[in-house]
């Protein structure tokens, strides 16, 4: 079992910026895929950017590219997402998740993720 506690969530105003952390509670956290994943309100959750067990792969969401950047400090058990130029639309409670069957690739589909955190709020206001 793998407990996963996001933090850094809160309200910004459209151009601006948060930093999101997931801190998982073993330390072989460095075995697992992480991924972050978003939920609007009416909304499906929806893959936002994933990164493997060693931090070579990432992979985004193309509503995301050049905008967001998922990385990892195994040494600390924690994965970070890193939003930059924040959009009204980006407003979601975000997730983070880590998958532990194939950590060498980055898995897009959240039914793929085996435990998940209990999700932030990120809130951009126009």
């Amino acid at each position: 079992q793998v407990q996963l506690v996001e933090s850094g969530g809160g309200l910004v105003q459209a151009g601006g910026s948060l930093r999101l952390s997931c801190a998982a509670s073993r330390r072989t956290f460095s075995t697992y895929a992480a991924g972050w994943f978003r939920q609007a309100p009416g909304k499906e959750r929806e893959f936002v950017a994933g990164i493997n067990w060693s931090a070579t792969t990432t992979q985004y969401a193309d509503f995301v590219k050049g905008r967001f950047t998922i990385s990892r400090d195994n040494a600390k058990s924690t994965v970070y997402l890193q939003m930059n130029s924040l959009k009204p639309e980006d407003t979601a409670v975000y997730y983070c998740a880590v998958e532990r069957s194939r950590p060498w690739m980055v898995r897009v589909g959240a039914n793929e993720y085996d435990y998940w955190g209990q999700g932030t709020q990120v809130t951009v206001s126009s």
